[in-house]
């Protein structure tokens, strides 16, 4: 994984210096410039903006400077929808530090996060303006389809806890992380690269099925890390179980309670936040245990890292050998491996 490592730090690099460079243009203004950069300047594992360019890369010869500022676009508004998320799931933690709102207050939050994501139009603009009408219509079509299926997947996320939805199946939430996560996450970067890379002549429908498996991967990945006593990506653990996420281990342990867990498990999720106590937070994650749904979410995370190895090989399997192709396959053990 050393040379994954390299090359993600590499691509992160340049990444980050974009994105900084777009922040830093026009005069600053007061309660919103240092805001902007917060997020973007506390690190993050820089996947999505590595997927845009790898896949430029790997269908163009090249990562061009069209790609990188792509790159910087993606970064953005993922940060963008960060800080959005964190005061709607009311988190307290973002990568290992207070989150936007704990520090500055909701209004301001929401107002930041605004600003970046209309911001992060700026490089993508630059990015596909000297490429032509039809690289800039595909990159439009993609991006539009990418804004629709991540508001539906989170709008799935929200109003499930709002309405206290409990019927939930496993098909539930397949769906709702292909929207929330696989197509923000890794579908839209993967098809940004290959538009600009190959300059629009191969088709982004292509990337999708790989996208979509590997994003179950990592979103199942990450709801499981939550729970765990070391999350190791900055935020509290059992966050997920204080906000009633539902995620495939609340799915599954629902299913496997008695009727007098059920009662009371129901009883939790029908609380606000608030109310949840640390004892039937913690009574909750041993329940997972005790029913096998950590388990369960482990099996169900590795066949979809299978899928996504199958799909990777039909994609980009004839494609000559890389550092790039090398990089893109390998995420999918990463998914699994990464600190």
């Amino acid at each position: 994984m050393a040379a994954h490592g390299a090359l993600l730090q590499r691509y992160g690099a340049a990444t980050r210096a974009e994105v900084m460079r777009y922040l830093a243009a026009g005069a600053p203004s007061p309660f919103l410039d240092d805001m902007l950069a917060d997020y973007p300047s506390r690190g993050g594992k820089m996947l999505r903006p590595a997927i845009c360019l790898a896949n430029a890369s790997v269908f163009g010869g090249e990562a061009p400077a069209a790609a990188v500022r792509a790159a910087a676009a993606i970064e953005m508004l993922h940060n963008a929808l960060l800080i959005h998320d964190d005061v709607q799931d009311g988190s307290e933690l973002r990568r290992g530090k207070p989150t936007l709102h704990a520090l500055h207050g909701v209004p301001l939050a929401i107002n930041a996060g605004d600003a970046l994501l209309f911001a992060a139009f700026g490089p993508l603009i630059d990015a596909v303006s000297p490429l032509g009408s039809h690289v800039i219509r595909q990159v439009m079509d993609v991006t539009t389809m990418m804004a629709r299926q991540t508001a539906e997947g989170q709008a799935l996320e929200l109003g499930w806890r709002d309405r206290n939805v409990t019927g939930l199946t496993e098909a539930d939430y397949m769906r709702m992380a292909l929207k929330k996560t696989a197509w923000m996450g890794m579908i839209w970067p993967a098809q940004l690269g290959l538009i600009i890379g190959s300059r629009g002549r191969l088709d982004p429908e292509m990337v999708v099925r790989f996208g979509y498996f590997l994003g179950l991967a990592f979103q199942i990945e990450d709801d499981l890390r939550n729970l765990s006593e070391d999350p190791g990506y900055g935020k509290e653990q059992n966050g997920d179980l204080a906000e009633a996420k539902r995620t495939l281990m609340l799915i599954h342990v629902r299913a496997a309670c008695d009727e007098a867990e059920c009662a009371r498990l129901d009883a939790f999720l029908g609380l606000s936040r608030e109310e949840r106590s640390a004892q039937d937070v913690l009574w909750l994650a041993r329940l997972m245990h005790e029913r096998g749904s950590i388990e369960h979410a482990r099996k169900v995370a590795a066949a979809m890292a299978g899928a996504a190895e199958h799909e990777f090989a039909a994609v980009y399997g004839a494609l000559p050998p890389s550092e790039e192709r090398a990089f893109l396959g390998s995420l999918v053990r990463w998914v699994f491996d990464r600190a």
